[in-house]
């Protein structure tokens, strides 16, 4: 039994950047992501109950046990959840610049727990298949919605999931990811969480999260594009900050992410609405409207010839190809 499912990727508007359970990937606050049309992951699983191992492909090439153990003890770990045991081939394409701040491994693990949910039949809602998604990667919980989706951070494993805000919003909003660098980030997500809670100011960070989803819940619901964007700027801003200030401090940024920002500001002066986020990497989104987004392009163009833009607007959720 084969089955192929596809997730987009998506990018967080209201951070998550911080760990309460690192096994369950359990988050220290609530965070609010917009799913994008441009960054995807096709995944098929197969069960193989007649191979003499398990099998995993990624961009059509065979990857050894030993550098896929993440991939690899994710699905043992679903399959002990539901009693299942078996060998199993995974054939991953994916259209996202890996480890490069765009949350390639949130497409990714959403692809895959679909994929296996269907392929073994499991009557799983959205909401629950959310939850397995978390279990690979927490920003994968958001990838099983389209649009404007909200992972509630929750108490525990059976209450931690995404829910979508609005699948299929009407608003003027598109984003153009600039890719400073596309090579893996020298520091993983996962280690700069845990030195980003040594700033002082991390546990102000996390008072302020549910007001900030708050605020951001209703520019959503009121279609504010300028509520949107600043409070995505001021977010993306204050997790940066935190990384900063941590002891000892750090930084994704490289000097190509301070002049697309210098950019957003000028343009803004300027009298053009944009603004910008960025999350774990170099690479900056910047949030426009569609009337805007060429001449925005052409600027950045100018300034960074060299980098490359990706046109984005809002992606659907989980579907499946076979």
């Amino acid at each position: 039994m084969k089955k192929t499912a596809r997730a987009h990727t998506n990018i967080a508007l209201i951070k998550y950047w911080g760990k309460s359970d690192e096994m369950l990937h359990l988050p220290l606050m609530s965070s609010i992501s917009m799913t994008l049309d441009a960054f995807y992951t096709d995944t098929s699983f197969e069960r193989c109950p007649k191979a003499n191992e398990d099998i995993f492909f990624l961009n059509d090439q065979r990857i050894e046990i030993s550098k896929s153990q993440r991939v690899i003890t994710y699905v043992h770990r679903l399959q002990n959840m539901f009693g299942l045991k078996e060998h199993f081939r995974i054939d991953s394409t994916n259209h996202v610049p890996t480890s490069a701040g765009l949350a390639s491994s949130a497409s990714a693990f959403a692809a895959l727990a679909a994929s296996f949910a269907k392929a073994y039949h499991l009557d799983c809602s959205l909401n629950e298949l959310s939850r397995l998604a978390r279990l690979g990667s927490g920003s994968a919980s958001r990838s099983i919605f389209g649009g404007f989706v909200e992972w509630q951070k929750g108490h525990d494993n059976m209450d931690s999931f995404a829910i979508p805000i609005n699948e299929a919003p009407k608003l003027d909003l598109c984003l153009l990811a600039v890719e400073v660098d596309a090579a893996p980030k020298k520091l993983a997500s996962s280690v700069g969480m845990k030195k980003a809670q040594g700033s002082p100011f991390f546990p102000i960070w996390l008072k302020q999260n549910e007001t900030e989803i708050a605020q951001m819940r209703t520019a959503i619901a009121h279609d504010d594009f300028d509520g949107i964007g600043k409070l995505a700027e001021q977010n993306a801003n204050e997790m940066h900050a935190i990384n900063l200030t941590a002891r000892p401090g750090f930084t994704y940024f490289e000097p190509d992410t301070i002049k697309v920002i210098q950019l957003v500001h000028q343009l803004r002066e300027e009298g053009i609405d944009c603004y910008y986020t960025i999350d774990a990497g170099p690479n900056v989104k910047i949030l426009c409207q569609l009337r805007n987004h060429q001449i925005i392009q052409e600027r950045l163009q100018k300034v960074l010839s060299h980098v490359k833009i990706v046109f984005a607007q809002f992606g659907p959720g989980i579907t499946y190809l076979d």
